[in-house]
């Protein structure tokens, strides 16, 4: 299987082209402000939220990672109206990652994502209707793991990026047999 992991900012056409040979995206949407992205991106919000509806569009898996930065991208305003653009435009069954965020580079003077922080992002996604929404970068938390949506049982156990047990079957829950979207093979 093949997975392209990019910031977003791409062309409709040549990113179409791309959906044709690859099997899964991950985007990394750095914010949703475009404040956010002018300040610290440099760059342009629009275009990462086409694109996302484009790989959508072309019928490949999309995951979007959201670095959490403390005070800048975090607040319970901007966490909501991401979960309601997610539903909305790309589908609740799209995947969504708060990663957990350590201070390097050009912002040093701030502090880790506290973990309290990232649960709380969860539980927005989670109440505005996302199925699939993770905590990255807390090695052991249990929101790394994939649940069924409608039987809350285990399906997927992790750790970082090791798979400790998978029991999705068919790509379906075991339990109760509701369809589990993903790349499961």
């Amino acid at each position: 299987k093949s997975v392209v992991i990019t910031a977003g900012f791409i062309e409709k056409e040549p990113l179409k082209e791309l959906c044709k040979v690859v099997d899964a995206i991950k985007v990394d949407l750095k914010a949703f402000r475009q404040k956010y992205y002018s300040e610290i991106v440099r760059g342009e919000l629009k275009p990462v939220l086409e694109a996302m509806q484009t790989i959508v569009e072309q019928g490949t898996w999309l995951e979007i990672v959201y670095l959490v930065v403390p005070t800048l991208n975090d607040s319970e305003k901007e966490i909501r109206d991401l979960s309601q653009f997610v539903k909305e435009f790309l589908g609740a069954e799209v995947p969504i990652h708060f990663t957990r965020f350590y201070p390097q580079y050009l912002l040093k003077n701030l502090p880790p994502t506290p973990v309290s922080t990232l649960e709380r992002c969860k539980a927005i996604a989670d109440a505005e209707g996302l199925k699939y929404v993770y905590i990255g970068n807390v090695p052991g938390h249990s929101a790394e793991n994939t649940y069924c949506p409608d039987c809350g049982q285990l399906l997927v156990a992790r750790t970082g990026f090791l798979i400790r047990e998978m029991n999705i079957v068919n790509d379906k829950c075991p339990k109760c047999g509701t369809r589990i979207p993903g790349i499961w093979k």
